[in-house]
């Protein structure tokens, strides 16, 4: 065993220890705390220290790390007691959440670090944490329901175990191990969040959305359209999907994705002479994915909170499908029209050098339309358009959002890409651009 598998296990067992927090009451605090104490000030050598010891403890004199992850769990722990003691009482983080935050970091890095100790592969390690950190989430809750009065149902116990397991795995993948705390208190705080929608999700459908994004989510990645942390963000965002918005919603959203990245891969060795081609042989990272589809995902959970907001459904819905529009007709414009040789600046009209930010081609115009189509009659065909009015004019809505996100994406390419803000940037404006013109002409027309 190496140090790097005793050391994630040694975190484990502190971890471990949230499990008393049902019996600890408003002192669930108080062992993280007291650990976090000794690691700042206390323990500087011997064998604890060599255990908990991480890459610069030695040199600081202090295990930092292990005081970082007990701080996190103290927070978690406050957040779950504290304001069950104000007066009057305030609600508090459930000790299931509190729990299953803690656990699924704490675990989730035993099993990364075994995978590890066998394989040198991103993906594997990865899979690790997800798998073993859902499982010890997921169990964790159950735990604290057998030992307090709290009931949680396992369907709603696996959705935010796996919530949580993708999401610390996504950030564990682009931070570094010093950064755990984060990742804890992140994971406790968005859990936390999902707890106070109404989730009414049954264990079919728990399980079939498990398995469906999971083999997606490995297909983008071994067809080499996504990279280890783009599939990852694309499974969470089409967990989040299936069970916040629905079946529907999910089929809109894989589909830019499928048909997303594989235009990418189109004639791609073409696009790589021509200087054109996607970074990393057009395989897609999380920055990639969430900036084409970040709007999406705050639309579909604002759709499912949408009566905490006191806002319409039709919104959401239209924002959600507007988005993604917007996204699958600028991915098309640019793949396709980035084969070309006349393209345009699409704010002088001037001819610029392929590739260029901006230039826009009348081939990559109509495939960014037909993208948007695409979307378009997928959303007539799946979705509840007709609810909010006429569907077929809910699909042209969609049709023009789509559009109009492209246009704004070539636009802000021609203007401020490159010198002010990055290409992720932009594809999150065009989006987000998208969603607006879909929802405000729903509620205009509709």
């Amino acid at each position: 065993m190496t140090s790097t598998l005793r050391r994630a296990g040694g975190f484990a067992a502190v971890g471990t220890l949230s499990l008393a927090a049902p019996a600890l009451g408003a002192a669930a605090a108080v062992p993280f705390a007291v650990i976090a104490v000794l690691a700042a000030f206390v323990v500087d050598d011997g064998p604890m220290f060599e255990l908990f010891a991480r890459p610069g403890d030695h040199q600081d004199g202090r295990l930092n790390g292990l005081a970082g992850f007990t701080l996190a769990a103290t927070g978690l722990a406050l957040l779950a007691t504290a304001p069950r003691l104000a007066t009057p009482p305030r609600q508090a983080m459930p000790t299931s959440v509190f729990v299953a935050a803690v656990l699924i970091l704490a675990y989730g890095n035993v099993g990364e670090k075994a995978v590890s100790e066998h394989r040198d592969d991103p993906f594997a390690a990865a899979a690790g944490f997800t798998v073993v950190g859902f499982l010890a989430g997921t169990l964790g809750q159950f735990a604290v329901q057998t030992l307090t009065s709290a009931s949680v149902a396992l369907p709603t116990a696996a959705f935010l175990a796996a919530t949580g397991a993708l999401v610390a795995a996504l950030l564990r993948s682009v931070l570094f191990e010093r950064d755990d705390p984060l990742v804890m208190l992140s994971v406790g705080l968005l859990l936390w969040f999902f707890t106070q929608l109404v989730l009414d999700i049954a264990a079919l459908d728990i399980v079939l959305s498990l398995a469906v994004t999971v083999a997606f989510g490995y297909t983008a990645y071994a067809l080499g359209t996504a990279s280890v942390t783009g599939m990852l963000t694309g499974v969470l965002l089409g967990l989040l999907t299936i069970v916040l918005g629905g079946v529907g919603w999910f089929a809109v959203l894989i589909s830019f994705f499928a048909i997303g990245g594989l235009s990418a891969k189109f004639k791609y060795d073409d696009k790589l002479d021509r200087g054109v081609a996607e970074d990393n042989d057009g395989a897609r990272g999380s920055g990639n994915v969430l900036g084409n589809a970040a709007v999406a995902l705050f639309a579909v959970i604002g759709f499912a909170a949408s009566s905490m907001l006191a806002m319409p459904e039709s919104l959401f819905l239209f924002a959600f499908t507007g988005s993604l529009a917007a996204a699958m007709s600028d991915t098309l414009s640019s793949e396709i029209g980035g084969l070309y040789d006349t393209p345009r600046l699409i704010t002088t009209l001037e001819r610029v050098p392929a590739g260029t930010d901006g230039g826009v081609t009348w081939q990559g115009e109509l495939a960014g339309i037909g993208g948007a189509a695409v979307v378009a009659v997928l959303a007539f065909v799946l979705l509840p358009l007709g609810t909010f009015g006429d569907p077929l004019v809910g699909a042209v809505v969609v049709l023009l959002g789509g559009i109009g996100g492209m246009t704004v994406d070539s636009i802000l390419g021609a203007t401020v890409e490159g010198a002010r803000i990055g290409n992720q940037a932009v594809n999150f404006l065009a989006t987000l651009a998208g969603a607006l013109v879909s929802a405000g002409l729903a509620v205009v027309i509709l």
